[in-house]
């Protein structure tokens, strides 16, 4: 069994904070909001009605109850709305570069680039994906180039710069990792 390694706040560190803010934002939002239901109902007045009431409240929570229902209330759609809307920022450019990756295999278009939006996060992850298409790019070109001093060279019969062209390829492809 592989071990896990240990907690590093340092890897995407940018991307740790923002996801971070918003997290402790929407809690911030939250709590404040169930503050201030609880202080605007205990804040009111004791009138009449509660004199002349006719049952009888033997704790504090009766009556908090309806308060801390409504407050756990606020909290759980302020959650669930940042549960909705909060991944969409993630999802929404993960899924733009997974969409363009998957057209660059089905299509063979290495001249593909990957573009994010300004504002859209993982501008790293579809710099690096660019990267490696660049790089497949680059030696497909490489072969291509080599196989026509092959057909050049066999065309004119020089057969042995053809068989050395065909050992520099071979020299090249062995360097490259794909099995």
């Amino acid at each position: 069994m592989e071990r896990r390694k240990r907690l590093n706040l340092k890897v995407k560190r940018d991307l740790q904070i923002w996801i971070l803010k918003r997290m402790l934002f929407v809690v911030a939002i939250s709590i404040f909001l169930a503050l201030l239901i609880l202080y605007f109902f205990s804040h009111r007045e004791i009138g009449q009605s509660f004199y002349k009431a006719h049952l009888t409240i033997k704790h504090v929570s009766d009556l908090l109850l309806p308060v801390i229902l409504a407050a756990g209330g606020v909290c759980f759609v302020a959650g669930f709305l940042f549960a909705i809307f909060f991944p969409q920022r993630i999802a929404g450019p993960i899924y733009r570069i997974e969409e363009d990756l998957k057209y660059v295999a089905s299509t063979g278009d290495f001249t593909k680039n990957i573009r994010l939006r300004r504002g859209d996060r993982f501008h790293s992850l579809a710099q690096a994906a660019n990267l490696v298409i660049l790089r497949a790019r680059e030696e497909l070109r490489i072969i291509f180039r080599n196989l026509n001093k092959v057909e050049e060279a066999l065309e004119t019969g020089k057969i042995q710069e053809a068989k050395k062209t065909i050992e520099d390829l071979l020299e090249h492809l062995n360097g490259l990792k794909f099995d």
